[in-house]
């Protein structure tokens, strides 16, 4: 189930108060923060903001997602 543009709008990382990257892939769907590195989940359409809950990304996967942000046109990449 896609996140509505609306909620994108406003929903920000909350550990470095910038923009989110929307994955909504094939096989998942997450937030990224290219400004802290965090991947959060997004459970039944509900995105879980918790920064006990992301997962924090190596450097090459934080410049692999942001190329596939990219080429893939995303919002915020």
């Amino acid at each position: 189930m896609p996140l509505q543009p609306d909620l994108l709008e406003i929903l920000v990382c909350p550990e470095s108060k910038k923009p989110l990257v929307y994955f909504q892939l094939a096989d998942e769907a997450f937030l990224y923060c290219p400004a802290s590195k965090l991947k959060y989940r997004i459970d039944d359409g509900i995105p879980v903001m918790l920064i006990n809950e992301a997962v924090r990304v190596s450097d090459a996967e934080a410049e692999r997602l942001m190329a596939q942000a990219r080429d893939l046109k995303l919002v915020n990449a």
